[in-house]
């Protein structure tokens, strides 16, 4: 087992790696910029480094100053956590370069589902089902709309290197699709320095649902179920359950099948996420995640397995714990996302927390790095929080729920709290009938 593990990351996910490090008998070292000096993780662990200024690509993305900081500590492993360098081939070879092991899959790993066309043609080769398109990036709008003839409109253009919404648009027929190629191609430059694009298939109701997986380095892989991430703003997922309301029990078998036997045909290994836009009965894959998810807790909760420590035992080389017939699904999650934003027009809230205070009772866990006096930054994600449910059935969750996030205070910023309070109160909500572009269309609603 690891000695000494630098957790490069910030936030409320630096802070659950550094307790299950803790909990493991494994000493920490915390990163962190100028301004994060404060932040509770940096405060707790064992030992801190500065790596640079206060804006991400100064710190949080300088390889150089995270393997130094790394060097200097004598940390024998690092974990990326989420987000920023959890899913750069470059860096995780680098760490394995100088001799400390990444908390991760295999480099190769990471750049195969990183570019998704490859991603795409590669699961579906191990026969993982996805939605019709273009086989490679699509090179002009005529080229578009000669492979629309194949797939039917509306089409989807899609950053190859892409996430988080950036360089996706929808062509709803023909005359659209010249300007949505366009604009595609230019998010994805501006937002990944690659303005190469591949079009799909339009899904007009479908549901964004996503399986867990865990690899050992002995060829056993488990699945832990699936998430419903349907409910998003702008592609960005705001509130995550498990399990969604969309499966049968036999639909949740059958997709968990397909997943884990391409997982192990490609030999993965580590902690993974496969996502799928799911739309009557049938299963689409989109991409794959090659690292922790922020809603891990949710699949925790409802498993009882500690993913976190799952991965870095497999990383150590160890043997995952359990299998597949060990996994059961007890009760009911929800995860909800709390940031730092005007709950009506999203504009980020930075600013100190005047006052605080957590829910707490039975079934009520709370993920998040923020206390009292602490100053939001402006230079980082917005997410402040994760309020995680736990109920013994959907109906139980939504009711504590609901209590949970009433009893909820953060003053002195604004945060999303009471748009999380008007989806509890929507009838559709309450009775699962959403999917991914539900929450787009009732906004205003809300």
């Amino acid at each position: 087992m690891f000695k000494k593990i630098l957790i490069a990351n910030r936030g409320d996910i630096a802070i659950r790696i550094l307790r299950c490090c803790k909990e493991m008998n494994i000493n920490t070292v915390a990163v962190h910029s100028v301004i994060d000096s404060n932040l509770m993780n940096v405060l707790l662990a064992d030992e801190s480094v500065c790596i640079g200024p206060n804006k991400s690509f100064d710190s949080y993305l300088n390889i150089g100053s995270i393997l130094s900081a790394a060097e200097l500590t004598g940390a024998d492993a690092l974990h990326p956590g989420v987000g920023f360098l959890s899913e750069n081939e470059k860096f995780a070879r680098m760490v394995s370069d100088h001799n400390m092991k990444f908390i991760g899959p295999d480099p190769e790993h990471i750049a195969l589902m990183g570019d998704k066309i490859t991603a795409k043609k590669t699961m579906a080769s191990f026969g993982v089902p996805v939605v019709k398109g273009s086989d490679g990036a699509v090179e002009s709008p005529e080229m578009a709309e000669e492979i629309a003839k194949t797939t039917g409109y509306p089409v989807l253009f899609k950053a190859t290197s892409g996430g988080g919404g950036k360089g996706m648009k929808v062509a709803n027929d023909s005359s659209e699709v010249s300007n949505a190629f366009k604009m595609a191609k230019s998010e994805a430059k501006a937002n990944f320095g690659d303005d190469n694009i591949y079009m799909e298939r339009y899904l007009s109701d479908p549901r964004h649902i996503e399986i867990q997986i865990i690899a050992d380095n002995y060829g056993n892989v488990v699945h832990l179920g699936e998430r419903d991430c349907s409910i998003q703003r702008n592609h960005q997922k705001l509130m995550e359950e498990s399990p969604s309301v969309a499966l049968s029990p036999e639909k949740r078998e059958e997709i968990g099948e397909i997943v884990t036997k391409a997982v192990k045909k490609m030999g993965y290994v580590g902690v993974g996420t496969l996502e799928f836009l799911y739309e009557n009965g049938e299963f689409f894959f989109m991409e794959m995640n090659t690292r922790l998810q922020v809603e891990h807790p949710v699949t925790e909760i409802v498993t009882g397995i500690d993913i976190v420590k799952e991965q870095i035992k497999i990383a150590s080389g160890e043997k995952l714990s359990f299998s597949q017939e060990d996994v059961k699904i007890n009760g009911h999650a929800i995860e909800f996302r709390i940031n730092a934003e005007n709950s009506e027009t999203f504009i980020p809230s930075p600013g100190k927390i005047e006052e605080l205070y957590f829910p707490g009772g039975n079934g009520i866990r709370i993920d998040s790095h923020i206390y009292r006096e602490y100053v939001v930054p402006q230079f980082y994600d917005s997410l402040i929080a994760k309020i995680i449910i736990h109920g013994r059935d959907r109906d139980e969750c939504l009711a504590k729920s609901k209590r949970a996030l009433s009893e909820l205070v953060i003053d002195g910023i604004s945060t999303t709290t009471n748009l999380h309070l008007k989806l509890l109160q929507n009838k559709d909500i309450v009775r699962g009938e959403y999917n991914i572009h539900w929450l787009m269309n009732n906004l205003e609603n809300l």
